[in-house]
């Protein structure tokens, strides 16, 4: 029997209870953190974003509000669409590649999509409510207004501030998919004792992210925001492991219960064309509310019990919003993206085990 040791759900803690210089430590240094803490090995850093930590985070900027959210959350998977799932490669689309990232038919796959848990939305919430009168007060006009949408100049001090915490969230999102994995390596030594569960890649998508871009023929440097967007790096970039980095960057392109994921390459193209990016998931056709009128999510784990695909959640009606019906088909939106130039598919992945909040 695999056990995980980890925590699901809206406000379920893990083990780790962190405060004071230890809490921004974290926040300030990300995965190299949880490494540090023995939370990982070291080559893992090479694999991830950044080598595992956003520069420029200052946890000052943090509210104790949002701290106190995050203080047993670290190493835990949230809810929604959150997910750990033991997957399968069923297809080998680009041989070349998939060698160079070294992946072959068969292998056998843990994907985590999860992020900064409560942190990043009480960040999101303690600096709308400062942006919100701000913008009032300079009669920024929105054609669609919608109170999500306040705003800051970027480089206004309240700008500088938001990036400062924004920065914190995206170092707990590497923090905590760190320890995650670190608890689900654990979980098979005790089941599969030779098993070696080698990094890929982590990447982040919900970001925003200074970079260098050319534009009309110069080079600037730009903050790119990723919403349900994530990097698509080329070959040869400076940033991506050695190793790898002649295939390009691996795009994460997670489905939805039952249905195929996929790893992409990131290609050339894409640096022109969206600023390095492509999609970071299938994208849903229905809202949550909606998927939970239609489906029932007893009737949605029978069904996939039946697909040879187990699903754990403490929480059924999880279930239903997150039921593969609510969901676009994750290949059509693959080769959209492919068809646009933005990524080149290396791997066809189905489920095995998905574990939700």
């Amino acid at each position: 029997m695999l056990s995980l040791r980890l925590c699901c759900g809206v406000g379920k803690g893990g083990d780790i209870v962190l405060s004071g210089d230890e809490l921004d430590d974290m926040l300030t240094r990300g995965a190299a953190w949880a490494v540090s803490r023995g939370c990982g090995r070291q080559e893992d850093l090479e694999r991830i974003e950044d080598r595992g930590t956003v520069r420029g985070a200052t946890p000052g900027e943090v509210s104790a509000e949002a701290k106190k959210r995050i203080r047993n959350q670290v190493g835990s998977l949230g809810s929604g669409n959150h997910y750990l799932e033991v997957q399968y490669a069923a297809e080998i689309l680009d041989p070349e590649k998939a060698a160079v990232f070294g992946i072959a038919e068969g292998d056998a796959f843990v994907s985590i999509h999860c992020g900064s848990r409560g942190l990043g939305h009480q960040i999101g919430t303690d600096y709308l409510a400062q942006m919100a009168p701000k913008g009032k007060k300079k009669k920024v006009r929105l054609n669609a207004p919608n109170r999500q949408l306040a705003n800051a100049p970027i480089r206004s001090e309240l700008g500088k501030r938001y990036l400062g915490a924004m920065r914190c969230g995206m170092n707990c999102a590497l923090a905590n998919r760190q320890v995650i994995a670190h608890l689900v390596r654990r979980a098979f030594a005790d089941a599969f004792p030779n098993a070696d569960l080698s990094l890929l890649y982590d990447v982040s998508h919900n970001t925003c992210k200074s970079e260098e871009h050319e534009v009309d023929g110069r080079k600037r440097t730009l903050f790119v925001h990723r919403k349900g967007a994530t990097r698509s790096f080329p070959p040869g970039h400076p940033s991506l492991p050695v190793d790898i980095r002649e295939a390009g960057q691996p795009v994460l392109i997670g489905g939805s219960m039952g249905s195929a994921s996929y790893i992409l390459a990131g290609t050339e193209a894409a640096m022109q064309k969206s600023f390095g990016s492509a999609n970071h998931g299938a994208g849903r056709s229905l809202s949550r509310t909606d998927a939970k009128k239609l489906f029932k999510g007893r009737d949605i784990a029978e069904t996939l019990r039946h697909q040879g695909v187990i699903v754990r959640s403490r929480n059924i009606k999880s279930i239903a919003e997150e039921a593969p019906g609510a969901y676009k088909e994750s290949s059509d939106v693959v080769t959209s993206a492919t068809g646009a130039g933005l990524a080149r598919p290396v791997a066809r992945l189905m489920p095995l085990v998905c574990v939700k909040g």
